[in-house]
């Protein structure tokens, strides 16, 4: 049976109002669910955990959601999509951080198993850290779209859309709507791709 969502709201320590509020719109994408999406990204996110040998998966779930919510009061909205892609981006964190309070916290005379279940968990993490790179770079290009003029980004979105066929027909619309050739599209679009992968290099050299 689940939980009303007004009792959760005040077992969610860390978010006011406001924010559990913008973090369940975020969470529906647009489409009304009544809390369900949130219940079952948090059902997702304590799985995550779970997989990963946390004993308070409960509560990394809700500190990840925690940090979101707080996210979307201070800044109004979150532009990765979908939601749950950034919700594990977020999680990444906050798993990674709860193993390094594990590590703090190994006395020098704990038996030799601890020490075993630290590496097999820093294994877990170094796994992790491949698709934590990945996101980061769908986060940087995310940033890097925005700092376009927008005519650059709709040309470039709509131009590297879709695929084969659908592709083709796309980019024809895309020229006719412009009144230029396909190929004078080509070339804008090659050089809003290049001037976007080295926004992207840079803020993954930064990050």
């Amino acid at each position: 049976m689940h939980v009303p969502l007004r009792e959760m709201l005040k077992e969610e320590r860390g978010l006011t109002p406001i924010a559990f509020t913008r973090l369940l719109q975020w969470l529906d994408d647009g489409v009304e669910s009544h809390g369900e999406k949130y219940l079952e990204m948090r059902r997702r996110l304590v799985s995550y955990f779970d997989r990963r040998n946390r004993l308070s998966a409960d509560e990394l779930a809700d500190e990840t959601f925690n940090r979101i919510g707080r996210t979307l009061e201070r800044a109004g909205t979150i532009t990765v999509t979908p939601p749950a892609r950034y919700c594990y981006v977020v999680a990444r964190f906050v798993l990674l951080e709860d193993f390094r309070r594990d590590q703090l916290h190994v006395r020098l005379d704990e038996p030799r198993g601890a020490g075993v279940a630290l590496g097999r968990a820093a294994r877990d993490v170094d796994a992790d850290e491949e698709f934590t790179i990945e996101e980061h770079r769908l986060e940087c290009l995310d940033y890097c779209l925005q700092q376009l003029k927008p005519e650059q980004r709709e040309l470039v979105i709509e131009y590297y859309r879709d695929s084969k066929m659908q592709k083709i027909e796309r980019r024809r619309d895309l020229a006719r709507r412009l009144g230029i050739t396909m190929n004078a599209l080509g070339i804008r679009a090659c050089r809003i791709r290049a001037t976007l992968e080295a926004c992207v290099e840079g803020c993954c050299r930064r990050g």
